[in-house]
This record gives structure tokens, sequence and C-alpha cells, in this order.
């Protein structure tokens, strides 16, 4: 499903939508790709990652590489986005995790300051599945 956020008309906040990351951003500045992943082999990013819950936003934060302190940005897309096939094809039909992927820059307008880390027990569980995963030649990232 692709979403253009930029029709003539919409009001500001009529979607919010996340993105998790151990990147020190400012307000205003844009995420772009081109650069380095936060995720998989580190390769240079065909796509950026938004969501639309914070939840999936954490877990974005939560296994981004790097040493940095996590952090959720609000972000508004400055273009199309789509469904994220890495999680809406694979893992979640339906997207039910309101994954969305895009080739455009999004424009960071905020941030999360106070949001509560899920369990050290269960980003374990996570990163050890993402390990498994890489092991066996799957990338979570396309």
């Amino acid at each position: 499903m692709e979403k253009n956020n930029n029709e003539s008309g919409q009001s500001p906040f009529a979607q919010t939508y996340f993105h998790g990351t151990k990147a020190d951003l400012k307000l205003g500045s844009f995420i772009e790709t081109g650069i380095s992943s936060n995720f998989g082999q580190n390769k240079k990013a065909k796509y950026i990652y938004l969501t639309a819950t914070l939840d999936a936003a954490i877990w974005g934060a939560e296994l981004a590489l790097g040493e940095g302190r996590e952090r959720i940005y609000l972000i508004e897309p400055t273009g199309p986005i789509e469904d994220d096939p890495n999680l809406t094809d694979k893992k979640f039909p339906g997207n039910a995790t309101k994954s969305y992927r895009s080739a455009h820059p999004f424009k960071v307008v905020g941030e999360i300051t106070v949001w509560q880390s899920h369990s050290p027990e269960k980003v374990k569980a996570m990163k050890d599945g993402v390990e498994r995963a890489k092991q066996m030649g799957i990338e979570a990232i396309e």
C-alpha cells in the first residue's frame, strides 16, 4: 500500500510517525537514504523506515547498531511511503506493526524523550533471534 503524505490540504499531525535509532539528530534535520543502515550488514540504505506505533519505534531504537543513546524521533515523510515488506510480507501480514518505508527523506519534527524500554530479557531474546537469522543468511533489512 503506498501513501502520499504531501497531498494539498493535509493538516499537520494528521498521522504521527516515529523513527527509532541511536543517531543524535537535531530538530529540522532530515533522515535520508544513502547512509549506513542501523541494521543488517550496515550497508548503504536504499530505504528509510518509519512506524505509526511507538512500540515498533522502541524496537527500532533498541535493535539499532551502534553505541549511542536509544532515541525515538517524531518524523514527517517528504514523499510517498509504502508498507515495509520485511515485516508485512514475512512476519506480520496485514501490517499490524504499522511499519513503512520510503526512498524519500523524513524531516525530524520532535523527539520522544520519555518512553518505556522492553525488558532486558525481551531485548536479548529479540537480538538472539536476529543473530540466529543472520547465521542462516537471512537479512532483516531489504
